[in-house]
């Protein structure tokens, strides 16, 4: 099937499953309903990532069918989670179950022991860190196509085609994702998109592949990675868990001082587009100074537009 044919395929297929899944979790009460750290005032219907999935999945067992193994088990530990609010420790050890599933799937060109242990540490990190930003309607999905788009321009064959497959079928979620959304991911689909990350990232480590492009990569997934790491700094220095849920995210203090939750978002999707086109100008140049350059200013960008956005806002948005 040509680029063009799978990304028409996996958008179709998402927009017709999406109601669906509607139907379903209204269905079956596998709802967000409001609370002291939600947005929304009404009960609205988890399982949209299950229609992403639908539509990944075109591409993926057209191409390489084991790499199911790893986003069919994220997402159905996320829908787990979903319907029975699991425990930290269950969740962490789905998470690792998962990084499993991605290292026997997705060759790494690493050592052994390294490649395992690195990639099922960025599975916990992408993971976590998409469900993080699962915080605003379009935001998570948005920013994941993002980035999916620009996998698909720095990978070839199964890479290249699970990068469009994920961002068409997120286009076809985000049709009932957007504001005012009728439909959220749910754990089920930010568990699937951090660990499709983590799998497109392994394949651009994956044997005769450029160094360059490897490092290049890392800039298409710092989002989520930062928000991980903002969200950890943040809770220890509050004295408070690193696994409980606050309103302090960067997109909680943008909204906090008066920016409508769709510019928030924005916010977030126009930072990933940028990261996105420096990793692909880095790709087309070949050059691992290059690539290195990329990821060294993104990240500081990073960081100084979360110190503002902490520094310009309030210390910490009441539940």
């Amino acid at each position: 099937m040509s680029v063009v044919g799978l990304a028409v395929v996996a958008f179709l297929v998402a927009l017709a499953l999406t109601p669906l899944a509607i139907v379903v979790a209204t269905r079956t009460g596998v709802m967000d309903r409001p609370g002291d750290l939600k947005e929304q005032a009404r009960p609205v219907p988890y399982l949209g990532g299950v229609a992403v999935l639908a539509g990944v999945l075109v591409a993926v067992l057209s191409d390489r069918p084991s790499l199911a193994l790893p986003l069919v088990a994220a997402t159905a530990l996320g829908v787990a989670d979903d319907r029975l609010d699991l425990p930290p420790p269950a969740r962490v050890v789905g998470e690792l179950a998962i990084g499993v599933g991605v290292v026997i799937t997705s060759p790494v060109h690493l050592p052994g022991a390294v490649a395992a242990v690195a990639v099922v540490a960025v599975t916990l990190l992408l993971v976590n860190g998409v469900n993080l930003m699962d915080g605003l309607d379009m935001l998570a999905g948005g920013t994941v196509a993002v980035a999916a788009v620009g996998f698909a321009v720095v990978l070839a064959g199964t890479g290249r085609q699970m990068g469009v497959a994920l961002a068409a079928a997120l286009l076809g979620f985000l049709v009932f994702n957007r504001p005012p959304a009728r439909i959220y991911l749910g754990d089920g689909g930010s568990y699937l998109l951090g660990a499709a990350l983590t799998v497109l990232l392994a394949l651009a480590w994956a044997p005769h592949t450029p160094t360059s492009t490897g490092v290049a990569a890392f800039a298409l997934v710092a989002l989520p990675a930062a928000e991980v790491a903002f969200a950890v700094v943040r809770r220890v220095r509050g004295r408070r868990s690193v696994l409980a849920g606050d309103r302090g995210h960067p997109y909680d203090r943008l909204v906090a001082r008066g920016w409508a939750r769709p510019s928030a978002s924005a916010a977030y999707i126009a930072a990933q587009g940028i990261l996105t086109v420096c990793a692909v100008l880095a790709y087309r140049r070949s050059s691992l100074a290059l690539a290195v350059t990329v990821d060294v200013v993104g990240g500081v960008a990073l960081a100084v537009a979360a110190g503002l956005v902490g520094a310009l806002s309030p210390e910490e948005v009441a539940p």
